[in-house]
């Protein structure tokens, strides 16, 4: 049922978007206005106390708590499982925006800040550390670990209405626990898809850009045709597979080309500004993500800040999922710190690469870099490349790269999105998998051609308010599970610790009983205990 009604709805509203681009789009975007100005301060609070939550959970009692039970193994190695974490959870939002956002800050700088300025370029990088690190990986991992212990510790079935099931009882096989299923389902398609929508522009002008091929309709068609095979032959092929390796050669090619910028552009520029940033990053943490406007009426928070935390909310249960289906065997210390501290200390190094290298150039290097962001946000990366030795062979590289990240997030989505409407636990049906991916390469070639990817984005990012309300809802429930664990942990071993102690006491009863008889025995004219008679 989950299946059919989503995917029903998930087409509705792409004939909607696809036969009435313009109308559906003013629509969609007043609504967006009016949500995140009526409902910013939930977004930022939810995010806030979700970060807060985890590192409770990471560093008290709740840590050495195993996903799947005391006796269960990893099934992947640190690498391989941080590489998917990598990947499926935000790798090629970082290659899009690593360059683009902190000049794009620069330009239009938060806190009132003077464009341009050095004040502003501090602000650009300390909001990129911002909005890139440790509050989205803390919506990932809520999700996230809550999926895997309703999982793998209380046999659910992967299903997101199975982590309400401490709040709303036996509601969550219900009609109430198949709404919220539907939900997420459809919020991924559309994510999935609008994603691979703007993924493929990005592409295609990459191509262009370094082969000079026309980015046309038809070379975006082409590109989600390819990517279509790429991703099923990936996805079909298992998450020990495919997915392992495409992700592993993802995190390898990152590596290599954030290597490369480091050294052949501003090396100690970079690392000034990573340890910078970081500083101020780490002494202003609450204040920003506290923070929003009403006295002064700007909409910088609301249109970044509020916007962010609003789509990544919607991503969470495809990315939470994803996570779930891969971190078996991991206690809860590990997976926080693997799935937040990780993954946001590389995005800062990240950062630091690329928006590092983007504001030298465009302060000291006299690169206008500017003027490519007037052109488009994809054009920034392809510009930073030409001020560097070697540009051809970076974009390239960025280009290959890119087309890879694409690949995986899509695989990911296919699996998530196959898993989230099977309503058994375990890998979901090939065929089911195969109409989740031809639904998403449908979608996103509909709407690159109808022009209504910016209404579907806005309508997951509206879709993020009733999830927000779903995170609270998932802290309460999670805590009150971990809990209820923790104390049968505490009992189990306190009753071990009984038990030893009865059989220790119990052996120094024996044993000086022994000895008392031993003692008896050797005193001058006893009679040794089995001698005697009645």
């Amino acid at each position: 049922m989950v299946f059919r009604i989503s995917i029903s709805i998930v087409a509705a509203l792409v004939l909607l978007a696809g036969l009435a681009p313009g109308p559906f789009n003013d629509f969609m975007q007043a609504a967006l206005v009016t949500v995140v100005r009526g409902a910013g301060w939930m977004y930022l609070l939810v995010v806030f106390f979700a970060l807060l939550f985890l590192l409770y959970l990471a560093f008290g009692r709740f840590g050495n708590l195993r996903i799947g039970g005391e006796d269960a193994e990893p099934e992947f190695s640190q690498l391989s499982w941080l590489s998917m974490l990598f990947a499926a959870g935000m790798g090629i939002g970082l290659v899009f925006w690593g360059a683009a956002e902190p000049v794009s800050h620069f330009l239009n700088p938060p806190e009132g800040l003077e464009p341009e300025s050095a004040a502003a370029a501090r602000a650009a990088m300390r909001y990129a550390f911002f909005h890139w690190g440790l509050h989205p990986w803390a919506i990932y991992a809520l999700i996230g670990l809550a999926m895997a212990w309703f999982q793998f510790n209380r046999g659910g079935r992967g299903l997101v209405s199975d982590m309400l099931e401490p709040v709303i009882g036996r509601h969550n096989r219900g009609p109430l626990g198949h709404a919220v299923n539907i939900a997420a389902v459809v919020a991924t398609a559309i994510g999935v898809a609008t994603t691979l929508g703007f993924g493929t522009i990005q592409i295609a002008a990459g191509l262009e850009r370094v082969f000079g091929l026309p980015s046309s309709k038809l070379t975006q068609l082409v590109i989600i045709a390819v990517a279509f095979v790429m991703y099923m032959l990936s996805s079909t092929s298992g998450v020990e597979r495919g997915i392992k390796w495409l992700s592993n050669t993802n995190l390898l090619l990152a590596g290599v080309l954030m290597l490369a910028v480091l050294v052949l552009g501003p090396t100690g520029f970079i690392l000034d500004t990573f340890t910078t940033t970081l500083g101020a990053y780490i002494n202003q943490l609450v204040t920003m993500s506290l923070r929003l406007s009403p006295f002064s009426e700007s909409t910088w928070v609301r249109d970044w800040t509020v916007f962010y935390w609003a789509w990544w909310i919607a991503w969470s249960p495809f990315v939470g999922a994803f996570i779930a289906r891969v971190s078996r065997g991991r206690t809860v210390r590990e997976f926080v710190v693997g799935v937040v501290l990780a993954p946001s200390l590389l995005g800062f190094v990240w950062f630091s690469v690329f928006g590092g290298a983007a504001l030298q150039a465009q302060i000291f290097g006299h690169v206008e870099l500017l003027q490519a962001l007037a052109n488009g946000y994809e054009t920034v990366l392809f510009a930073l490349f030409d001020s560097l030795p070697g540009s051809s062979l970076l974009a390239l590289v960025a280009l290959l790269l890119l087309t890879i990240f694409f690949v995986t997030s899509a695989d990911s989505a296919v699996l998530v999105l196959a898993s989230m409407s099977t309503d058994e636990a375990g890998d979901p049906p090939l065929a089911r998998r195969l109409a989740w991916g031809v639904a998403v390469a449908l979608i996103a070639a509909v709407l690159l051609l109808a022009g209504g990817l910016d209404a579907l984005q806005a309508l997951i990012t509206i879709a993020a308010l009733p999830f927000a309300v779903l995170m609270a809802l998932v802290i309460v429930s999670l805590y009150r599970v971990l809990s209820t664990e923790d104390e049968r942990m505490r009992h189990e071993t306190l009753r071990m610790r009984h038990m030893v102690e009865a059989w220790i006491t119990r052996e120094n009863a024996e044993r000086a009983a022994r000895d008392a008889r031993a003692q008896d025995a050797a005193l001058p004219g006893a009679v040794s205990p089995p001698e005697r008679r009645p």
